[in-house]
């Protein structure tokens, strides 16, 4: 059986998160044949993951540099069509329920143009530009913000020109297409669906609508871009979930973004992510100092200034303790990390904090630390914090994703970019080596009961067998509201750590940056599609 695999700046040109679980799910089903279908920037970027044999093929599809040649170019229909154009700009300004319907059908027959004429050069045109701008001036009055300007219309249409060019690519023939996240990773399983009936997959980590919204403040566009950027993301997300034959959240959180933008309750299958133990055993004792550890991606999105603030106040109170942090920022985003280096120094801690940069071996940035912790603003179901359970250590996590899930009553959980509640908890565990070691002894024996590779890789098995014979799955069972509000979300597992008014700690309302709230929701929960356009976006 053959599986299409699409990613998007992942696997296997970088590290994290989403790679690893790529590699797991080929490197763990030896029966199936893989094809690697790659989103990426620049088609340049070199292979870091040394693949398994049963990786059949690698298909590139950059999104910048030269635009792509039609797959039969010769047989078109002479330029793209204003009408086209038009209905597309107007799916993303309209607000009606019927612009869903519209937006899938005019991105069905851009695809249909896309394998035939030049689709770049009719999205970056001048004639495409035109039409935005007129759309906008018929739609922009009563809106008290920035009014769009011809360049304003120049960068959207270039942005919805690099976003598309994946449809101008010749669709995938596979027995299954599996999207390793939504966005747009989807437009190449919509083609092969459009073109051979192929059943798709979307998988979640972190909800990736979500994160958009959560980076547009730091976007270097305007307000009337990221509106219409947005709108564009959203109406595609929706897309791929109401498409698809089956959806795979990490975790049950997940759930009510999927639901509210779309999908089917009874085709999504929370499929947790999972680790092989014989990788992380049980670590043998602590470091002889109160360190606290972190591994990640040197990112903005993992909130390494709220942890280095929170550690500055545990030093304050336990000068002898030191903060060491494993990984490395990706390439191109080398600022971020220069500017917590120099965060560090402003709090007066640059000599407690050891920047390790990257390891091969992550158990060993497990063991450095007698906590483990995580500050993230978004995220699935991290790796890292089910890694560390399996070796023993206790967790210190942000109430994001799928982290109550993981961490159970094994950890303390507490709101994002509140470092007050993160140092409090740090210390609690620090200062308390009893209560530690018998959090540490819980989350092993949770971890191994709960969230082992062999449970995903047979979930999956399951499912491609199924999609791939043309039957469709049993009906999913009902599964417990995801999210901070959820109690009992696998056995035994409870609301872990600080709880405020009775209820788990929200983390858009205790912590999400105003920045990054749109309609004056926290980003936490999807804004209706009716108040997009009205939605503020700073930064």
């Amino acid at each position: 059986m053959k599986i299409s695999m699409i990613t998007e700046g992942t696997y296997p040109h970088q590290f994290g998160g989403v790679s690893v679980w790529c590699d797991q799910i080929v490197r763990g089903m030896p029966a199936y044949d893989f094809e690697l279908v790659a989103l990426m920037a620049t088609g340049s970027e070199p292979v870091v993951w040394q693949l398994p044999g049963n990786v059949r093929s690698i298909v590139k599809v950059p999104l910048w540099g030269t635009p792509p040649t039609a797959p039969q170019p010769g047989r078109g229909h002479g330029r793209l069509p204003s009408r086209l154009i038009r209905q597309l700009i107007e799916s993303l300004l309209e607000t009606s329920a019927e612009a869903e319907t519209r937006f899938a059908e005019v991105l069905r027959n851009l695809f249909d143009y896309a394998q035939h004429g030049n689709l770049s050069a009719g999205l970056a045109s001048g004639r495409a530009v035109k039409l935005l701008v007129d759309a906008w001036q018929d739609r922009w009055q009563g809106i008290h913000q920035a009014t769009p300007t011809v360049h304003d219309a120049v960068t959207a249409m270039q942005l919805l020109d690099h976003s598309l060019r994946p449809l101008a690519h010749r669709p995938v023939q596979a027995d299954v297409v599996h999207v390793a996240t939504n966005g747009l990773g989807v437009l190449p399983a919509l083609m092969a669906k459009w073109r051979h009936e192929t059943p798709m997959i979307i998988s979640e980590h972190g909800i990736y609508l979500r994160e958009q919204y959560l980076h547009s403040p730091r976007l270097p566009y305007r307000f009337p871009v990221k509106v219409l950027y947005l709108a564009f993301l959203r109406q595609l997300c929706a897309l791929g979930y109401r498409e698809a034959n089956t959806i795979t959240p990490c975790n049950v959180y997940n759930r009510r973004w999927e639901e509210r933008l779309g999908a089917e309750p009874s085709r999504i299958r929370t499929v947790y992510n999972g680790v092989d133990p014989a990788n992380f055993p049980m670590l043998d004792g602590e470091p002889d100092e109160p360190a606290i550890s972190w591994a990640g991606r040197i990112d903005p999105i993992k909130d390494l200034e709220t942890l280095l603030r929170a550690f500055a106040l545990v030093h304050g109170e336990m000068p002898e303790a030191r903060l060491r942090l494993f990984g490395s920022p990706p390439k191109g985003r080398e600022s971020y990390l220069e500017r917590c280096r120099a965060l560090a120094a402003e709090l007066g801690v640059t000599d407690a904090v050891i920047w390790e940069g990257h390891r091969d071996k992550v158990r060993e940035a497990y063991a450095a630390g007698r906590v483990v912790a995580l500050s993230s603003l978004s995220e699935g179901f991290p790796y890292s914090l089910i890694e560390a359970m399996t070796c023993g250590r206790t967790c210190v996590a942000t109430d994001v994703g799928g982290v109550t899930e993981a961490v159970g009553d094994t950890g303390i959980v507490v709101p994002p970019s509140s470092p007050a509640r993160l140092a409090e908890a740090f210390l609690t565990l620090l200062q308390d080596d009893e209560h530690r070691h018998r959090l540490a002894d819980a989350a092993r024996q949770r971890a191994l009961e709960f969230f082992t590779i062999d449970g995903a890789i047979s979930k999956f098995d399951e499912i491609y067998s199924f999609l791939a014979s043309g039957h469709p799955l049993p009906v999913a069972p009902p599964e417990p509201e995801g999210g901070e509000e959820a109690g009992g979300l696998l056995p035994e597992a409870q609301p872990a750590g600080p709880q405020q008014n009775g209820t788990p700690a929200d983390p858009g309302q205790n912590g999400t940056p105003a920045a990054a709230q749109l309609n004056g929701k926290p980003a936490g929960v999807p804004p209706q599609p009716a108040k997009l356009l009205e939605c503020e976006i700073t930064g």
